[in-house]
């Protein structure tokens, strides 16, 4: 009992010195950083020391010099030249067929080819249903296109004509043409072609339609008829968009012949020739009505001929018409 006393005695003022010596140690810190915060002067001596050091320059860093010169250790290493190595043909030509139905895949090819490149599409392109306003008798004109087929071959059937709105149809055509890819934007046309007014006659066509250099649009044949006349047809014309829906159309045309045809009152030579300009408004991209003013006009010979019938060789017509396709 005698013992027991004093060491209670000795474990209790240790309980008690033990926080307050840990107090003191934390708050004699924050103290000595509070009398730096009122005296400006010390707080400027005392950290006079931990100024920023300055960086060192390139110049004074060479180990980075040797890093930026190891971009050079990156340079391309040179390709293999010559066939592909025999390993590469080892393996089957088709490995999936390895883990599934080899007639499931023929098939699912099958469908891979036709909806890359063998798909068949069409469309029918009415670029000109217009009427004319002239000095003499207004008239009318039709220049349809239509093809059915794929990217590479195709059936094209075109039609164009003209007439007088007092009087009777004077020219009318049909063509019926297979196309075929020559280029990336160019068809080789071959077929025939029927003429229904003024009278009906065959030709054999042979032409080049599709997209030449800064996006001219052309279309040219050569016709030979079923009396051996030699025709030949050329039309260009450029889309130049003003606004996302106005659009201007400069056209121009060329016929000729390599021979007098009495019947159609041409000569030979360069037989008429047009140039002018549409106007269209795309109030959808398959719809668009159009007003323009073309000068067309008869050359050579046949200008002559047209002369001698009392006729007007050339004139200015304004027109109004639409473009639309589906």
């Amino acid at each position: 009992m005698n013992r027991l006393i004093p060491t209670l005695a000795l474990a209790s003022a240790a309980m008690l010195c033990a926080p307050v010596s840990a107090q003191d140690h934390s708050h004699g810190e924050m103290m000595d950083h509070s009398s730096r915060a009122m005296d400006p002067a010390a707080d400027k001596d005392a950290h006079a020391d931990h100024r920023p050091a300055e960086k060192p320059t390139m110049e004074e860093m060479p180990s980075a010099k040797p890093a930026m010169m190891d971009h050079g250790s990156h340079a391309a290493k040179e390709l293999p030249s010559g066939p592909p190595p025999p390993r590469a043909f080892e393996g089957p030509q088709h490995a999936a067929e390895l883990f599934f139905d080899p007639q499931e895949m023929a098939a699912a090819r099958a469908y891979n080819h036709s909806a890359h490149g063998d798909m068949t599409t069409g469309t029918l392109l009415v670029e000109r249903l217009e009427a004319r306003i002239t000095d003499g008798s207004d008239g009318y004109v039709w220049d349809a296109t239509g093809w059915y087929g794929t990217a590479t071959d195709k059936f094209v059937l075109k039609s164009e004509g003209e007439g007088e709105f007092s009087g009777s149809v004077e020219d009318a055509e049909i063509q019926a043409l297979w196309g075929h890819a020559i280029g990336p934007f160019i068809d080789l046309q071959a077929g025939v072609r029927l003429d229904v007014e003024p009278e009906t006659r065959a030709h054999l066509a042979l032409g080049a339609a599709g997209l030449a250099p800064y996006m001219i649009h052309f279309d040219a044949a050569l016709f030979l008829s079923d009396r051996g006349d030699l025709t030949g047809r050329i039309e260009a014309e450029h889309d130049m968009r003003l606004t996302q829906r106005l659009i201007l159309q400069p056209r121009i045309e060329a016929e000729f012949a390599a021979q007098d045809i009495p019947e159609r009152k041409t000569g030979a030579g360069v037989t008429k020739a047009a140039i002018g300009a549409r106007l269209r408004y795309e109030i959808e991209r398959e719809f668009a009505p159009y007003v323009g003013v073309e000068y067309e006009a008869a050359l050579g010979e046949t200008a002559d001929i047209a002369r001698a019938r009392g006729n007007d060789p050339d004139g200015i017509n304004f027109l109004a018409g639409l473009r639309f396709w589906f």
